[in-house]
């Protein structure tokens, strides 16, 4: 009887990679993802901040809130107007410019005072514990209970179109926003072992909360802060674009498309120019949110 053959394999032409490269390999292309994650909208922002602030300062840009009526609805790459003029004969790159201005001065100036004062109330409110949490808890849910829309209305139509009542408007909104966020995040970290290891060491309370607290929820107030920095300017233009905001002529994202939607059909690029910058902003925003996030592992 004749044995069975030796069941033999023949190697492959090309054999796998090692796992040790393969790993390597994916590695490196989910740093390569997170980096552009990351520096990719950062670098929109700064170059969208460079050109709301510092091209004026370079560059001698035509008047934002007067213009010729000879040169109204000049095409884009017109002579001295790059993206054309309006119906009133005014450059819409400048009123872009400075439209951005106002845009992120107001949704900064919100996120500034949300933090500041939501962001101490919630932290006041969840490490007191007690009849103090609960009275700023309260206080938050009425706000929040509102409209944040409908709520900035009546505030700005209460206190007049300026962009210092806009931010005040929107501010009321933000302050409830963070402040729950911050006291969330409190809650997480207040019976944590080195929190008790604090206490018990006799360190005062504002100490704790400065040196313990405050840097171990900022992760968590920097991300949400920055996905509500969109929202915040998504609101400013919906004031201004429904007039109760900023007022021509001094211009805005928002009024700058509330203008241009009377000739929409005829001349799209009026509503398009400011609204594509809007969408842009807000997404470099949201992506860096989410990006920081992501690093941080904030919740």
């Amino acid at each position: 009887m004749v044995a069975p053959l030796p069941d033999i394999t023949l190697a492959s032409p090309h054999p796998p990679p090692l796992p040790s490269l393969v790993n390597a390999r994916q590695l490196r292309t989910q740093r390569l993802g997170r980096a552009l994650r990351l520096w990719v909208p950062v670098g929109v922002l700064i170059l969208l901040l460079a050109i709301c602030f510092l091209l004026p300062l370079v560059v001698t840009l035509p008047s934002a809130t007067s213009g010729n009526i000879i040169y109204n609805n000049e095409p884009p790459f017109s002579p001295g107007h790059i993206l054309g003029t309006d119906v009133q004969g005014v450059d819409l790159f400048s009123q872009l410019v400075y439209g951005g201005q106002v845009a992120f001065e107001v949704g900064i100036s919100v996120t500034v005072i949300g933090i500041a004062i939501g962001g101490t109330l919630g932290v006041i409110a969840a490490y007191f514990g007690g009849w103090v949490d609960a009275v700023i808890s309260r206080v938050f849910d009425i706000l929040i209970a509102f409209p944040a829309l409908v709520l900035a209305l009546v505030i700005a139509e209460g206190l007049g179109p300026t962009e210092m009542h806009v931010i005040w408007a929107l501010a009321v909104f933000g302050i409830p926003a963070v402040g729950r966020v911050a006291r969330g995040a409190t809650l997480t970290i207040r019976g944590l072992p080195f929190m008790t290891a604090a206490r018990l060491a006799g360190t005062r309370r504002w100490r704790i909360i400065a040196r313990h607290v405050v840097p171990n929820i900022m992760p968590n107030i920097v991300t949400f802060s920055l996905l509500g920095l969109g929202i915040i300017i998504i609101l400013e233009g919906a004031l201004d674009f429904l007039g109760y905001g900023i007022q021509r002529p001094t211009p805005s994202w928002g009024n700058m498309i509330a203008n241009g939607q009377q000739i929409l059909s005829a001349q799209p690029e009026y509503v398009l120019i400011p609204s594509v910058a809007l969408l842009i902003t807000v997404a470099a925003l949201n992506m860096l949110g989410d990006a920081l996030r992501e690093r941080w592992g904030a919740q």
